[in-house]
């Protein structure tokens, strides 16, 4: 007796996002209907043809099948976040299946290489005895480059592959044509382009992911953590050397007065305060992270903190100026000179915060859609 799993696998979590359906779907009824479901909620999505690759393998199987032996088609899907939070679903999902129906082998279906790279996480669970890949065939008239950049862009999987590295090199550019040594940046665009070439070439993506999942095991034992919590309280330490060095040089703020010397004092300090709490600030993220629960809404008190660090450091300047007995004279170049730092970090800010919340506002949106069943 052999027990045979047809599987198709939902890597980034489409059935989920747009049908509402949470995998794992064991079973030729539950697959149709999500099959069904996801065809009407997105008639272009490609894990729609998987799905029903999978089944029709699954009948070819079911009518060729002795009798004694059986046959089971199922669905498994990851994460929206594709990465090591979609490979652990799909394992734990996977591992559901196993317990269910204790296959012998399964055979993948997949539409491409995005699904097929959870077969390391299915081969070390299960023998797979084939692997079949759904290719569509597309009228002449779709099968144009506008058509297939048009439908990447859409796409937030390949909006970021394809923009970011485009944006980058034009960022590049353009800082190389408008600073005077600007050949510098423009000859590292294509040393970068090799680099990445040379990465891809050398197989170096399967070790930064091992080195990501290293990264996150060691937050997890707090070993970063402890790093950024000893440096935010020898950062404060260091303020207050810096302090009482102020304090103490006699030499240098003697006939100063006692606001001229807490001011200095206080500017001096600043710089570690600041490595201080963005070191506290980014230890607690390490580790949501490396817990799981890193949702990025701290990106924004890290804008927030840079905010009020050079909004701070420009005050102090104007008053340091004020007390030493200086004239200041409030014109256009003084003004822009002091507080032109102030004003592009608010700009950056209110970039970060539009991004920060337009992610978690889909993450939030997807989880209060999720149906738990089909």
């Amino acid at each position: 007796m052999v027990r045979t799993l047809v599987l198709t696998v939902d890597r980034d979590n489409d059935l989920g996002v747009k049908a509402a359906i949470r995998g794992p779907v064991l079973g030729r009824k539950p697959t149709i209907t999500a099959a069904i479901k996801l065809g009407i909620a997105d008639p272009e999505e490609s894990d729609t043809n998987a799905i029903l690759g999978a089944l029709h393998h699954y009948d070819r199987l079911i009518g060729n099948v002795d009798p004694n032996d059986e046959v089971e088609v199922a669905i498994l899907t990851g994460d929206v976040r594709v990465g090591p939070r979609s490979d652990r679903a799909i394992a734990s999902q996977l591992d559901e299946v196993i317990k269910e129906f204790q296959p012998d082998v399964a055979i993948l279906v997949t539409d491409g290489a995005d699904d097929e790279a959870s077969m390391p996480i299915i081969t070390s669970r299960i023998r797979v005895e084939h692997v079949e890949k759904i290719i569509v065939r597309q009228s002449k008239g779709i099968e144009s480059t506008y058509y297939y950049i048009a439908k990447a862009i859409d796409d937030p999987r390949w909006r970021a592959k394809l923009l970011v590295p485009i944006s980058i090199f034009l960022m590049i550019i353009g800082l190389g044509l408008i600073l005077p040594n600007g050949k510098v940046l423009i000859g590292i665009m294509p040393l970068l382009v090799g680099i990445w070439i040379l990465s891809k070439g050398l197989g170096w993506e399967e070790q930064l992911d091992r080195l990501m999942i290293d990264l996150r095991d060691s937050a997890q034992k707090g070993i970063f953590s402890s790093m950024l919590w000893a440096m935010s309280i020898f950062s404060v330490f260091l303020a207050g050397i810096t302090m009482f060095q102020v304090f103490s040089d006699t030499a240098t703020y003697g006939n100063s007065s006692d606001a001229l010397i807490w001011t200095t004092a206080i500017e001096e300090a600043l710089k570690w305060l600041v490595v201080g709490v963005f070191s506290f600030a980014l230890a607690i993220g390490i580790v949501r992270w490396g817990e799981g629960t890193y949702t990025g809404r701290s990106m924004i008190l890290f804008g927030r903190g840079a905010i009020v660090y050079t909004i701070l450091s420009a005050s102090l300047g104007v008053i340091i100026t004020i007390l030493s007995s200086e004239s200041y004279i409030v014109n256009f170049d003084n003004v822009s000179t002091d507080w032109d730092l102030p004003l592009f970090t608010l700009i950056l800010y209110y970039l970060l915060k539009t991004a920060v919340e337009s992610v978690t506002k889909e993450e939030d949106d997807i989880s209060n859609n999720k149906f738990w069943g089909v």
